[in-house]
C-alpha cells in the first residue's frame, strides 16, 4: 500500500505518470498512506531525527494528500463529525485548502501549514459508499503513528476518531459489507519471522483495541494491509484478514514476483467471504548482459 520509497515529489510524479497508461485499473485504484511515504525521515541517516518543528513530514503529507485527490478525490467522501453522517467529497474538502497547500509547498514555512495539520485528521478515514444498500463499502484508514525518529517509522495506530468514523460509515450502510484497508497490522501471524524488531518496530501498537473495536463488523468486513509483506490470510473475532505480499521488497529484476487479486463474495446468510485468489505472477526480465 505504500506508493513511494521515502514521499519523494519525484517518485508521485512517476507513479502518477505511468497509471494513466493502464486506464482501467486507474479507474479502479485507491490509495491510502503508508509509513515509506509519510515517515521516512532520511533514508541514508536512519539515526537522524525530526524536529515536531520541522516542514519536512508536512511536506510529505501534502504530496499525499495532493495525489490522493488527484486518483480519487471525487469518488471518496470524508465523514462529517458535526452531524454523524457521510460529508462531501474529499475533493471538495481539499479545495478550500490548495491555495494554502500550493503556498507551503513553495516556501515551506511553518505558518503556512496550521491549518493542514488539522486537514491531515480531519480527512481519513476516506470512505466509499457502496453502490446500494446492501452492497460492498471501501474504507481507507491511515495507520502512520506520528514519529520523529528513523528507527520508529513503521509503527502504527488506529485514533479513536478514525474508529468513530468507521461506526459512523456502517451506521449509515447497515446492511452492507466492507473492506477496510489501512497499512500496518492489526494481528500478529501464526508463523516466525526474521528478527523481534520486524514484530515490535513495525506493529499496529492498539491493534488489539482496534479488532475489539470492529467486532460487530464480524462476518461483514474484511481486513486489507500491507507493511508486513507477509502472504497470509486469516481470521481474527469473525474478521477475515488479508496480508498482502510485496512484490518488490527484497527483488531483483531477474527474478519472479507476485501478487494476488482477491475476490469477495457474499453468501445466503449475508456472511462476506474470500473466494479463492488468483495469483499474478511478473515474469523477471533479464538484463542487456545475461
Amino acid at each position: 500500500m505504500t506508493v513511494t520509497d521515502a514521499g519523494r515529489a519525484a517518485e508521485w510524479a512517476e507513479f502518477l505518470d505511468a497509471l494513466p497508461c493502464h486506464p482501467q485499473l486507474a479507474e479502479r485504484v485507491l490509495v491510502l498512506p503508508g509509513n515509506h511515504d509519510v515517515n521516512i525521515v532520511d533514508r541514508a541517516n536512519p539515526a537522524r531525527l525530526h524536529l515536531p518543528t520541522s516542514p519536512n513530514r508536512r511536506l510529505r503529507r501534502i504530496r499525499v494528500l495532493s495525489a490522493i485527490g488527484a486518483l480519487q478525490g471525487q469518488r471518496v467522501r470524508v465523514v462529517d463529525r458535526a452531524t454523524g453522517r457521510l460529508g462531501g467529497s474529499l475533493a471538495e474538502a481539499l479545495e478550500p485548502h490548495l491555495g494554502e497547500m500550493a503556498a507551503f509547498a513553495d516556501t515551506g514555512r511553518p505558518r503556512a501549514s496550521r491549518a493542514l495539520t488539522a486537514l491531515w485528521t480531519k480527512v481519513f478515514p476516506m470512505v466509499l459508499p457502496p453502490d446500494r444498500d446492501d452492497g460492498l463499502g471501501f474504507i481507507l484508514l491511515n495507520s502512520n503513528a506520528d514519529t520523529h525518529f528513523s528507527f520508529t517509522n513503521a509503527l502504527g495506530i488506529i485514533t479513536v476518531e478514525q474508529a468513530r468514523g468507521i461506526e459512523t460509515a456502517v451506521a449509515q450502510f447497515p446492511r452492507a459489507c466492507w473492506v477496510i484497508a489501512l497499512h500496518h497490522h492489526p494481528v500478529e501471524y501464526p508463523r516466525a519471522v526474521k528478527t523481534l524488531a520486524e514484530r515490535i518496530g513495525a506493529a499496529l501498537i492498539n491493534g488489539k483495541w482496534f479488532v475489539r473495536r470492529l467486532r460487530p463488523l464480524a462476518g461483514r468486513a474484511v481486513l486489507m494491509h500491507g507493511h508486513r509483506h507477509i502472504d497470509w490470510i486469516g481470521e481474527c473475532a469473525g474478521l477475515l484478514i488479508v496480508s498482502a505480499p510485496s512484490p518488490v521488497m527484497e527483488a531483483t529484476d531477474d527474478l519472479d514476483a507476485y501478487f494476488y487479486i482477491q475476490t469477495v463474495a457474499v453468501g445466503v446468510d449475508r456472511r462476506l467471504r474470500l473466494l479463492h485468489p488468483q495469483r499474478i505472477t511478473v515474469e523477471g526480465q533479464l538484463g542487456p548482459l545475461d
